[in-house]
């Protein structure tokens, strides 16, 4: 019963360890911008968005598999990670979040090229905002149940209204909008991912291991859906020589992933999500507006979604008065 009590402690305790984890997930929410940017591009020269997504993801897992494996604390993090399957300290169910950073990968690739990063992060977001609220309720994460304020309620809406307002001018493409579903049920499962990634992560003692089963686990994902495709469709003819940039999106989500491995405990889920929101959009917006894509610079309902994005995550975060 001790036990029960005190594990939803771990967020509260130091609120020193809670800004620095909120200032790494701003920045591995930049690197999410970018990553969504480079799949996106990478779709476009392949024409395949399964084979990008595949890249990405194959190219993180063999980094972490490589590098895993040679540090003592990734080896000791794998031994402790198959004890504590043994004894169930977590189960199976805990260790396939990365099938939602693959869906992720996936929907980069399919929908950054139409829509823009800028509409895409404000999409994924609302999902990812809304779905964090449930998660923390439900204690999935490793820092136990979170409360569900009236701030973080009105945090979430206020993400959801920013979609529709970012989206807005895009009402007359029907398409379009409609992609913009696909990156919304990614930010549903990234939620979720980050809750359970936080589990592995505690259990084994190391971050790097925590990415390695993401990592596997969306490449198995993404291996299979690329193989259903190629048997309607073919292969690509050929891989793109350049610019090497192309190549880093699998780098890029090892940030994401490790970091939010690691410091979920101490920030919660919502939390977690509403820093790399922050991270997202600033990163999405500079890069829409710097190197506008094929969907052109960010208009300016998308700049009022954005910014209508960061106040959310203002409110949400806002401390709320104890009785």
């Amino acid at each position: 019963m001790t036990q029960t009590q005190s594990r939803p402690a771990p967020p509260e305790v130091n609120p020193g360890r809670r800004f620095v984890g909120v200032a790494l997930a701003v920045l591995s929410g930049v690197a999410l911008a970018a990553q969504s940017r480079i799949n996106g591009e990478l779709s476009v020269r392949l024409d395949d968005a399964f084979a990008a997504a595949l890249i990405s993801f194959g190219s993180g897992l063999l980094v972490l598999a490589v590098c895993v494996p040679l540090l003592p604390k990734g080896r000791d993090g794998l031994r402790r990670l198959r004890f504590g399957l043994r004894t169930r300290q977590i189960h199976p169910w805990q260790c396939i979040g990365g099938m939602c950073g693959g869906f992720l990968v996936a929907t980069q690739g399919l929908t950054v090229p139409t829509v823009g990063v800028a509409v895409f992060i404000v999409a994924l977001v609302a999902g990812q905002s809304s779905s964090s609220l449930l998660v923390d309720r439900a204690g999935i994460g490793p820092g136990g149940p979170q409360p569900v304020t009236r701030m973080r309620l009105a945090g979430a809406a206020l993400t959801v209204l920013a979609v529709l307002i970012s989206v807005s001018d895009r009402l007359g493409h029907p398409s379009a909008l409609a992609l913009a579903i696909l990156p919304l049920l990614a930010g549903i499962g990234i939620a979720w991912q980050q809750a359970v990634n936080g589990q592995v992560r505690v259990v084994s003692g190391s971050a790097m291991v925590a990415g390695l089963v993401n990592f596997f686990m969306g490449t198995v994902v993404l291996a299979v859906a690329f193989a259903m495709s190629a048997l309607l469709r073919g292969v690509p003819a050929r891989l793109p020589t350049g610019p090497w940039w192309l190549y880093v999106g699998g780098t890029l989500g090892i940030v994401f992933i490790a970091v939010g491995a690691a410091v979920v405990r101490h920030t919660g889920v919502l939390l977690l999500g509403l820093g790399m929101i922050a991270g997202q959009v600033t990163g999405a917006l500079l890069l829409d507006t710097v190197v506008p894509g094929a969907a052109g610079r960010p208009g300016a309902t998308t700049v009022v979604g954005a910014v209508l994005t960061l106040a959310a995550v203002a409110v949400a975060v806002a401390p709320t008065r104890r009785q």
